[in-house]
């Protein structure tokens, strides 16, 4: 081994202090909910599931949600996997750095906070917009980028405070999105469909044929897009209760719970409508200019008019849920990689609450870097930067999982790990492969993606590969902590 053979540099008791953070703070519930929180259920169904009807493969996009989950499933056995011998803050950087060389791991590292902090400036945008919205229609008018501000102060304080504070904070938000939308669809599955002449059709939304209906390249986008930060399980294992198992059991369970929860809950909106017209329904919302009328007329429709009216406020809280996980886990890479010495050690240091407090105004520094150009040129938030960004997210996330599913193989290899062939080898070559199936739809159906022209989808897709390699650039080849179990 290459990697290991050379030791940690020294590092004095009292800079150890200043930059660790706090042991034994969150267990498998707490992880969990900062998961489904990433996801932003609410923001999955009410901003993507329109779309993905319209643009992808109509009443087989619950089908697609089904794929990817599968595909995700096969590439968190060797995640997993990896966690149980290599215990290090950052995850896909401390895995790929195991198994492929710190090098590739730095660049990964900022692939990963390319990925997160530009979905999580999407997020803004919609956020933003949201809050605009629904303060328009209580007579009052404000810029979109005015809550945006506000929020993103929020974000910094509750980023700095102790863990256990933002597991709560999202615990109560999730529960909320859950509900509502569970709900809904047991109120759809009991009465067998819709007023619109819906039904129960299985073979509609989950058939071969339906899956591979329309354009399914884009179908399988939006699924990837709603998998998006499950893999940060791994990224709390240092403040994560018995992180052996804890890892473990997170990311298996949000990978579970993701999957049938998106196919599950689109398949009942889809009954709510019809096989037959969900499709026009859909394009009716979207041409309405509010595409979120989609779910929030059925949800009135099915549950009373309360529940539009809740939906929307709690669309607003699901973005906000899932801005403060991205900004946690953005944290969590910047420490990892003040920590090892690729970026300034001042980057690592935490407060009293144990907390990687300089990361996070690294981060919120990001943040407004990112949104600013958008508010100070008068963009529209939605068209250009939610979509812009969900995009370049997508990719560079199918991107790191390509790479990490490598460096399984390869870290098991170099090692001599033998007994365990399906997941050290088999379950991550064939979810690699699959994965890079799924890469070239998004590179292929990118424009339609962004919504925007071809020039502009080739700037974003090489941003991609420049931060990786400006990232690799960094390393100061120091080599990461590793501890075999």
């Amino acid at each position: 081994m290459t990697d290991q053979a050379t030791p940690l540099p020294v590092v004095e008791e009292s800079a150890t202090r200043s930059t660790s953070l706090r042991q034994g703070a969150i267990g498998v519930m707490g992880i969990l909910f900062f998961v489904l929180s990433a996801q932003a259920p609410l923001t999955g169904i009410a901003g993507a599931l329109p779309l993905t009807i319209l643009l992808g493969n109509g009443a087989g996009a619950p089908g697609a949600y089904l794929v990817i989950g599968i595909i995700i499933v096969l590439f968190a056995v060797g995640f997993i996997a990896m966690s149980r011998h290599v215990q290090a803050k950052g995850a896909f950087y401390a895995y790929i750095s195991a198994g492929i060389g710190k090098r590739v791991g730095t660049g990964s590292a900022w692939l990963a906070i390319l990925a997160y902090a530009t979905v999580q400036a999407a997020m803004y945008g919609l956020f933003g917009a949201s809050v605009s919205a629904l303060c328009a229609n209580l007579g009052v008018t404000i810029p979109w980028w005015l809550p945006v501000l506000l929020t993103i102060v929020i974000v910094q304080v509750l980023g700095s405070l102790n863990i256990e504070l933002g597991a709560r904070v999202l615990a109560i938000l999730v529960g909320f999105e859950f509900a509502i939308l569970i709900a809904f669809s047991l109120g759809v599955l009991f009465t067998g469909g819709g007023p619109h002449g819906g039904s129960l059709d299985v073979a509609a939304s989950f058939s071969p044929s339906a899956v591979l209906a329309g354009a399914p390249g884009v179908a399988l986008m939006f699924a990837v897009a709603s998998m998006f930060g499950f893999e940060s399980t791994a990224i709390y294992s240092g403040e994560a209760k018995d992180p052996k198992r804890t890892v473990a059991r997170a990311t298996y369970l949000s990978v579970a719970i993701i999957a049938l929860f998106f196919s599950f809950v689109s398949w009942m909106f889809i009954s709510y409508y019809g096989a037959g017209s969900a499709v026009h329904q859909a394009d009716k919302a979207i041409t309405s200019g509010d595409s979120t009328s989609f779910v929030f007329n059925a949800l009135d429709g099915m549950l009373g008019g309360w529940a539009g009216v809740a939906a929307s406020i709690l669309l607003i809280t699901s973005l906000f849920a899932g801005i403060l996980a991205f900004h946690n886990g953005i944290n969590r890479y910047l420490h990892a990689l003040g920590s090892q010495g690729s970026l300034p050690v001042s980057v690592a240091r935490t407060n009293r609450h144990q907390a990687p407090s300089a990361a996070a105004y690294v981060q919120t520094a990001i943040a407004v870097v990112l949104v600013a150009p958008f508010a100070i040129l008068g963009l529209d938030p939605v068209l250009t930067l939610f979509s812009w960004f969900s995009g370049l997210a997508v990719a560079a996330l199918v991107a790191l999982y390509i790479l990490c599913s490598a460096a399984v193989i390869a870290y098991f290899i170099r090692n001599r790990i033998n007994g365990r062939i399906w997941q050290h080898y088999t379950a991550p070559a064939i979810a690699g492969l699959a994965l890079i199936g799924v890469l070239w739809l998004v590179v292929a159906n990118f424009t339609v993606l962004i919504g925007g022209e071809p020039v502009l989808a080739v700037i974003l897709l090489l941003v991609v590969p420049v931060v990786f390699i400006v990232g690799a650039l960094t390393d100061r080849q120091h080599h990461v902590a590793e501890t075999t179990f």
